[in-house]
């Protein structure tokens, strides 16, 4: 009897998808047949998500089977979600695909307007133009009458209530932005509405509480470019930056994280994260945007260069293909100018040729009560029956041009039709041809994971001999022991998220070399937003922002809110901040760190509420001096001095008495001793 299938539910961004699982599926195999139902190729940097039996949302792991993870099972089908899990840096570089721009624009534009990423209110109207071109194309006053935006999500809530303005109003600025989008792509809004996204400080940033050694809280933020440290109240500024070149391990063991920077004489960076799992999902994080980091630092693969050839294609076949949709739009209108001129013309020519008809009619009739033998008369006639006969040819050459310009619009059809099966054809051989490639990457993969396989058999192997190796030098030597022979444990690639605190096997640290090349280039530093880029863009923004200006609640202001109002006015910008705080040597950016007080910043905190005007610490009154000194030696008196003073005045022990007294026992009693802790 075969095994019972299960289904499972994905959305995408823009889709539902339904599978049915085998109970042995891995959580790669229902990755691959995700992205291959979706078209994507730019995997890397997406994931499967889930929100597990505690209500915490967390990531599928691929090297495992999907029915072992701690999915909420009672649920069916089984409910997953497709996201980004890594950002990149320039998106107009290393988003390719179509339809990656399109997964990454719905998800940034989502976390913008529920406020996951703060964004200025003007900068918000404008962002909302763009994804309104992005949908429904050129704006029309046909089909967008005064209105028939206000159910659309265009502003996140907390814009919409800070401002005396009415929805109708809202949509006005909107429509006026959104007018000079004309003749832009989709494709192009999107990808324009995340060149400014990007620039903001939120975008892409994943937070972390965490504590350094005096137990200071403080965020830690990972993203694309490094680690940043944030002060509590302040997600926008960081404080103090690490680029992903200056990291070359990162390890935890339980709570305490570990990162080894590659300055010799730099310390260890060391923090405390308030649960394990988060510490496995720093990790997860640290190592994935790492690698991206160096890998956009180094020349494209072979794939990379092919997709990126591929979509310079399609792209200017799109180009191409707008160029001559317009130019036919154009030919069209003309012909139907020229039709409709002619159409007149012809008219005109028939009521001349019915009034000359009229003419000769009644000459006629006249001509019959005169005498025929009158020169003149029969002159007149001759006249009117050749202005006839011309005007018979003008209207034969009106019926020619006519059908002239009917058997040309047949042609231009059949040329369309020609042109849109040859472009067909292309498709149906591009789409070949990347049917193709992914068939060699799958066999590709397949041969990697027969090797990976074998690999695991062989160390499998390994192990058992040694295992054996080890039970036959007890037996000759019960007095030694070779405990020191096991192989290393290796350990998961694909972290585990799960908060198990009677799992002590899996709280135990792991330390991951970084394939770090310190010299790598550091041109984010440099960077210059999209506003800077455009200034007429630029003018816009500080002209909307002091229209709105007029209408601001300041009661309804967000503490983010000010936080940029002074970013602003300080003439900081995402860029700025960061090329700042990674000033100095790595090994005072960890000593400043390390220093950041609690107490200190509480106290500095409660002297501004009492409105004491501080700019140094010299400024303080000499009582509030005293306690500043006496708290910072109490901070500087650590556990180990501690001990020390019990071992020398209590216990009266010193290194060589305590180095006497551990080796004490035979080898073996001091391994079981070690191996019992």
């Amino acid at each position: 009897m075969p095994p019972k299938t299960v289904n499972v539910r994905v959305l995408t961004m823009d889709a539902e998808l339904e599978f049915a699982i085998q109970p042995n599926t891995t959580g790669k195999q229902l990755f691959d047949q995700v992205v291959k139902t979706i078209a994507l190729r730019e995997i890397w940097f997406f994931g499967l998500q889930f929100t597990d039996s505690k209500d915490f949302p967390v990531w599928l792991k691929l090297n495992k089977k999907v029915l072992s993870q701690d999915v909420k099972k009672q649920q069916q089908p089984l409910q997953f979600r497709f996201r980004a899990r890594f950002f990149p840096e320039e998106v107009s570089e290393e988003l390719i695909q179509d339809v990656t721009q399109k997964l990454f624009f719905l998800q940034v534009r989502d976390s913008i307007l529920m406020d996951e990423i703060y964004c200025p209110p003007e900068t918000c109207v404008l962002l909302a133009s763009y994804a309104m071109q992005a949908k429904n194309g050129d704006y029309s006053e046909e089909s967008h009458k005064p209105g028939s935006l206000v159910h659309e999500r265009l502003l996140p809530k907390r814009v919409m209530e800070q401002f005396q303005l009415s929805p109708d109003e809202w949509e006005k600025r909107v429509i006026n932005w959104w007018k000079e989008h004309r003749g832009m792509l989709k494709e192009e809004a999107m990808l324009e509405y995340l060149k400014i996204a990007q620039d903001l400080e939120m975008y892409g940033v994943n937070y972390f509480d965490i504590r350094n050694k005096k137990g200071t809280e403080l965020y830690l933020g990972v993203d694309a470019l490094g680690l940043n440290i944030y002060d509590r109240s302040d997600k926008l500024t960081p404080k103090i930056g690490f680029p992903w070149s200056e990291i070359r391990n990162i390890s935890f063991n339980d709570k305490k994280f570990v990162i080894k920077p590659m300055e010799k004489k730099a310390p260890d960076f060391i923090f405390y994260a308030p649960r394990l799992r988060i510490n496995r999902r720093i990790l997860s994080l640290c190592m994935g945007n790492h690698e991206l980091y160096m890998r956009r630092r180094k020349p494209d693969s072979i794939e990379v260069q092919q997709m990126k050839a591929q979509a310079k294609e399609e792209k200017q076949a799109r180009i191409t293909e707008k160029e001559r949709i317009q130019n036919e739009i154009e030919r069209r209108k003309n012909a139907e100018r020229e039709k409709e001129m002619l159409k007149q013309k012809l008219k005109s020519l028939e009521e001349q040729a019915e009034h000359a008809k009229r003419d000769e009619k009644a000459n006629g009739s006249a001509y019959s009560d005169v005498d025929e033998d009158s020169d003149d008369e029969r002159a007149s006639l001759d006249e009117q029956s050749r202005l006839t006969k011309e005007l018979e040819e003008k209207r034969a050459q009106a019926e020619e041009a006519r059908s002239r310009l009917a058997q040309e619009r047949h042609e231009a059809e059949e040329e369309q039709k020609r042109m849109m099966d040859r472009m067909r054809y292309e498709q149906e051989e591009k789409e070949k041809i990347v049917q193709e490639i992914e068939q060699a990457r799958r066999h590709a993969e397949q041969k990697a994971y027969e090797a990976q396989q074998k690999e695991i058999e062989a160390r499998r192997l390994e192990e058992e001999l040694l295992e054996a190796r080890k039970k036959v030098m007890e037996t000759m030597n019960s007095g030694m022991s070779n405990a020191y022979n096991h192989p290393l444990g290796e350990f998961n690639n694909d972290e585990d998220e799960s908060d198990d605190e009677d799992n002590s096997s899996s709280r135990n640290g792991r330390g991951v070399e970084l394939q770090t090349n310190e010299h790598a280039s550091r041109h984010e530093e440099d960077r210059i937003t999209a506003a800077e880029k455009n200034q007429k863009m630029q003018q816009q923004l500080m002209a909307l922002k002091n229209e709105l200006g007029s209408v601001h609640n300041p009661h309804k202001a967000t503490e983010n809110d000010r936080l940029h109002q002074q970013n602003v006015a300080s003439g900081r910008d995402k860029y700025k901040t960061l090329k700042m705080i990674r000033q100095g040597n790595t090994k005072k950016r960890i000593d400043e760190f390390e220093s950041i007080d609690q107490n200190f910043r509480f106290f500095i905190r409660k002297q501004k509420k009492k409105k004491f005007k501080i700019g140094r610490v010299d400024s303080l009154s000499l009582n509030d001096r005293r306690d500043l000194d006496r708290q910072k030696r109490n901070d500087k008196q650590t556990a180990e001095d501690i001990i020390y003073r019990e071992n020398l005045q209590s216990k009266g022990i010193d290194k060589y008495k305590t180095l006497k007294k551990i080796r004490d026992g035979t080898v073996k009693r001091r391994i079981d001793q070690f191996e019992a802790m």
